[in-house]
């Protein structure tokens, strides 16, 4: 039963969040610096999850660094997902076998 109600609290939550911009900006939002505002914010948090969690994820902050920065470049150059994903792997693998 408190499965139950905890599913349909989170359901009200998860509605209320997507509703209420709704609700409450009923014109186009025409502000340049709004919509750039509004255009970053997902990027913004992605990040401010992500980083944290790349640095302690492996338990060794230089194996971690390493592979951030062989990711970073790869993207930079366009690689695909999967090349950067298990290119930045690998180099963490190798970091923590060599140390």
């Amino acid at each position: 039963m408190r499965l139950f109600i905890y599913l349909v609290l989170m359901a009200g939550v998860t509605y209320l969040i997507r509703m209420i911009p709704f609700a409450f900006f009923t014109k186009k939002i025409e502000s340049t610096f709004i919509k750039s505002f509004l255009y970053y914010v997902p990027y913004a948090v992605l990040s401010a999850m992500t980083f944290p969690a790349i640095f302690y994820s492996t338990g060794n902050v230089p194996s971690a660094v390493m592979g951030t920065l062989v990711a970073l470049v790869l993207a930079y150059l366009n690689c695909s997902l999967t090349v950067v994903a298990m290119s930045a792997a690998g180099v963490v693998l190798l970091v923590l076998l060599i140390l």
